[in-house]
Parts: C-alpha cells; sequence; structure tokens
C-alpha cells in the first residue's frame, strides 16, 4: 500500500498511508476507535475506492486489489442467525472460486475441510452457526477465510471478545500460517497479544505514525502521538496501564 487515502462522506478517513507485509510476516495495526484501521482493511480488500495512492498484491494477480487475499472480519458483522451450519459457512469462503449457481468441486471441499481442521472445528462441522460460543464463532470467520487459500490474511481484532483457550489457538495457528509463508495484517487493541506474537507493529492515527519491532509498544512517545493524547492529560498513566498489562513484559521475554 503506497501513499492510500481513503475519504467517507466527505471525511478523510485514511490519509497518505504507506503499509507493507511480506510474506511469511505477522503485523499488528495498532490505534485509537476512528483512527480507520478496518477503513484500510477494507481499501486493501477493494471494498472502499481509494482517493488517492495505489494497494497491490505481489503474486499471480500482480496489481488487482482483492486478489488473493483472505478477510476475517469482526463478529458482529456475519449473520449468525442464518440457517446455515459450520461446514456451510466454511465453505462459502470459496464462493470465488466455485463460482455463483456452480457446484462445488472436489478441490473445493478438500480446502474446506483443510480449514475446518487447522481451526479444530472438523468434529462440530454440522453445528448450526447460530448454536456457537463466541470463541468458536471466531474460529468459523479464520476457517472461512482460510478455505480460499489466500495468500495473505487479514484480521480484523480476532481476539477481541474470545476466551484463552480460543486466543491461544489462533495464536498458533497465526504463526503457523506465518511460517508457511503467508502474510497476516492484524487489528488489534490487545496490546500484549499483539507483543507476543507480532513480527511488527504499525501504529496508526488516520495515516502511518510509527512502525518498527514489537519493542515499539513499550515506546510511550510514540503511543502518546499514535492515540492522539497529550501529557498534560495524564495519558502517560493510560500508557503506563497499558504497559502494566503485559506489553512490556511479553516484549523482554520474546
Amino acid at each position: 500500500m503506497s501513499g492510500a487515502t481513503v475519504v467517507l462522506g466527505g471525511r478523510t478517513a485514511v490519509e497518505r498511508a504507506d503499509l507493507s507485509v511480506g510474506a511469511g510476516e505477522l503485523v499488528g495495526l495498532i490505534g485509537p476507535n476512528g483512527a480507520g484501521k478496518t477503513t484500510l482493511l477494507r481499501a486493501v480488500l477493494d471494498l472502499v475506492p481509494l482517493t488517492a495512492g495505489e494497494v497491490f498484491v505481489a503474486g499471480p494477480d500482480g496489481r488487482r486489489p482483492g486478489r488473493g487475499i483472505g478477510y476475517v472480519p469482526q463478529r458482529h458483522e456475519f449473520a449468525w442467525d442464518f440457517p446455515i451450519d459450520i461446514a456451510g459457512a466454511v465453505l462459502a469462503g470459496r464462493t470465488r472460486q466455485i463460482g455463483w449457481l456452480r457446484r462445488p468441486r472436489r478441490a473445493d471441499r478438500d480446502a474446506a475441510q483443510e480449514a475446518l481442521e487447522l481451526t479444530g472445528l472438523a468434529d462440530l462441522r454440522r453445528r448450526p452457526v447460530g448454536e456457537l460460543s463466541g470463541g468458536q464463532r471466531q474460529r468459523v470467520l479464520v476457517a472461512r477465510a482460510l478455505a480460499a487459500q489466500p495468500r495473505v490474511l487479514l484480521l480484523d481484532e480476532p481476539f477481541a471478545g474470545v476466551d484463552v483457550p480460543t486466543q491461544e489457538l489462533l495464536n498458533d495457528l497465526f504463526g503457523r500460517l506465518a511460517r508457511e509463508g503467508r502474510g497476516l495484517l492484524m487489528t488489534t487493541h490487545d496490546l500484549a497479544a499483539a507483543a507476543r506474537t507480532c513480527d511488527r507493529v504499525v501504529l496508526i492515527n488516520r495515516t502511518v505514525v510509527a512502525e518498527g519491532g514489537p519493542a515499539l509498544l513499550a515506546d510511550a512517545e510514540q503511543m502518546l502521538r499514535a492515540f492522539g493524547l497529550d501529557r498534560a492529560t495524564g495519558a502517560v498513566g493510560a500508557v503506563g496501564a497499558a504497559r502494566a498489562a503485559g506489553a512490556v513484559g511479553a516484549v523482554g521475554a520474546s
């Protein structure tokens, strides 16, 4: 992504943002509410138009945005009351490959089965999605994205509201995907999780404020800049609380 600018409803949501995710890299996108994190992901997917700049994904599709990319939205964006089971929801992630009004092929079913196994859902495949816990629903969204066998995976708050076992499973899975050579870009408010799992973090507040290794999360000055706060407001205490939650300890242990 180079010089990406998005204007929505007359308001600049993202401005001249430069961002890259390499193969085999897990990048955390950190910033306050309203900083443009989700908008940036949607721009990568070509779901919102760029006012300026460009997005491209290296590979067979060249500079075609949205291709070769898997997307895990926030849980509230999925219609959990739709009458479908886990297997059907995950297979729906192959819609682009299957095509409209066509029957899934063997390759499609195999890809969906692999995604179910990666996310620990194979034994629950016939359970209706409306009966799932929050952690199980999050795994369904990840599996649905993985069924498309993307080179790049975009994750919007994947740890929000999930239990500890689910977070550990997802952490392990994201690490495995990165080791296999996929690129992952994850928005999160969980600084401790970002410090433990990310290879690199990007601080954003409409534009990229700073980027670097996980130790960047312990830089009070950069965190204050990213969150649009001032020392005079007592914001240092807020950053200190985030650090005390475990981010700095995790950085030191890595």
